[in-house]
């Protein structure tokens, strides 16, 4: 039987990777629309900023998450 903080680990990392998946099909979906559809630059930017971010959150997440596995 696994430990309950193994579990609360295995949560983080299946939310790490629903969030990157999650982040690469809406910012692939932006930018295709963004080029059919014409948009500004700007907006299709913000597209860009908002991936770095969600990108920055997952690597962080999983760096935590490494740590507590080390820490055993």
């Amino acid at each position: 039987m696994a430990h309950p903080q193994d579990m609360a680990l295995a949560r983080q990392a299946r939310m790490v990777a629903l969030v990157m998946v999650g982040t690469v099909v809406l910012w692939m979906g932006a930018q295709y629309l963004g080029g059919k559809m014409g948009w500004d630059i700007r907006f299709v930017f913000l597209f860009d900023l908002a991936a770095m971010a969600a990108f920055f959150w997952t690597l962080v997440v999983t760096y935590r998450i490494w740590r507590k596995r080390q820490s055993k």
